[in-house]
């Protein structure tokens, strides 16, 4: 199982693209490795749809996203066409990789096993699970949601600006957080660091006259 923090696996794996390896084909960006139980199914077309039209969204953030399921190549390919018409996309070509996973070997690794759901050979099928993995290559956030149940994918946008805000200051944010609103000061920073680092700051009066709720702006 791979947990957060820890070094994503290296797989080799064939996809619509041809065969990759994940860390070279990741490069330096962030990445969204986004699992699906089946191609030609109704949900997974809406899910993989949404992503085309989110597509320039990822790529502002410097995130290369790939998809999953554990039907061969082939038959990704003959699925594009459904996926681009299904979100209104008239662009030449697809936007991003699908992997075949049909002997469950990432799937298996990954731990993202739906035992509710067989193929006809009554096979269990991928869950819809999520991985976003840093250009470290370490895993820095997983979802898994169970094959009846759709993905948020601008939720997974969130998360991500989340993500590399808080790289890059020493800031949490909040339930709800949406780009531009404000966020929180990290309880490691001490009270004098915080005059430096946040001039802008609002402490939130609490019964308890502890002063850990230390609101800044967007920085």
């Amino acid at each position: 199982m791979v947990n957060l923090g820890d070094i994503f696996p290296n797989f080799t794996a064939d996809t619509t693209v041809g065969e990759i390896r994940f860390h070279d084909w990741l490069g330096d960006s962030w990445g969204v490795l986004f699992s699906h139980p089946a191609d030609f199914t109704p949900v997974c077309t809406t899910e993989l749809a949404r992503v085309v039209q989110l597509h320039s969204e990822f790529t502002k953030r410097d995130v290369k996203v790939i998809a999953l399921s554990c039907d061969p190549v082939e038959t990704h390919k003959k699925w594009l066409n459904d996926i681009k018409v299904f979100a209104s996309c008239s662009t030449e070509g697809f936007p991003y990789p699908i992997i075949a996973d049909e002997d469950r070997k990432l799937a298996t690794l990954l731990q993202m096993i739906d035992p509710e759901e067989k193929d006809a050979d009554g096979i269990a099928l991928t869950a819809r699970a999520v991985f976003v993995v840093d250009p470290k290559k370490k895993m820095r956030l997983s979802f898994l949601y169970p094959a009846t149940t759709g993905r948020n994918f601008d939720e997974i946008l969130r998360v991500i600006d989340s993500l590399q805000l808080t790289d890059k200051h020493r800031v949490a944010t909040p339930v709800d957080w949406k780009p531009q609103e404000h966020v929180m000061v990290q309880p490691s920073v001490s009270d004098e660091e915080v005059k430096t680092l946040f001039p802008l700051l609002t402490i939130v009066a609490l019964p308890s006259g502890k002063n850990y709720i230390r609101k800044t702006p967007h920085p």
